[in-house]
């Protein structure tokens, strides 16, 4: 077997080192790189689970929200300017929170995740927003990275 000269040698190792260093560089920067967040104009939900969201907010959300999402009495309305400047530029994780936690407000969290999502999806698909072919997720963490933004850019 034929051995390598030094010189052959320090420029073999150099090379892997070189090749090393730029492949770590090339994870590490595709870690460290900003995420693009979905937008409420992503088609997050389906058009099948705004319409469980539908029934659902009929029986658990209408009767304080009004059946048409513009609120009554001490209820906000779910839809229109004043909601959508709440919540713009927020996440649907913080909505999706504010829903879980905190409604029906005759029984706080009572509703299942997949429930909240729906009506969540539902309260999309009124406010105008596409319907796509994933469904909305019920995990926060997902959902933190879906902004609500009121207004197409």
């Amino acid at each position: 077997m034929e051995r390598l000269s030094t010189s052959t040698t320090a420029w073999l190792m150099a090379g892997i080192a070189l090749y090393s260093a730029t492949a770590y560089a090339s994870v590490r920067a595709s870690q460290d790189a900003p995420r693009t967040a979905s937008t409420t104009w992503d088609a997050v939900f389906t058009d099948a689970q705004a319409k469980r969201g539908d029934a659902l907010y009929a029986q658990y959300c209408g009767k304080c929200h009004a059946p048409d999402l513009t609120g009554a009495d001490v209820a906000p309305a779910l839809t229109g300017a004043d909601f959508s400047a709440n919540w713009n530029d927020l996440s649907l994780g913080d909505l999706f929170e504010r829903i879980r936690i905190g409604m029906p407000a005759d029984t706080p969290g009572s509703l299942s995740r997949q429930d909240n999502a729906d009506v969540l999806a539902f309260m999309l698909f009124k406010a105008g927003f596409p319907a796509g072919a994933a469904e909305l997720p019920t995990q926060v963490e997902v959902l933190k990275e879906i902004k609500f933004v009121a207004q197409k850019k």
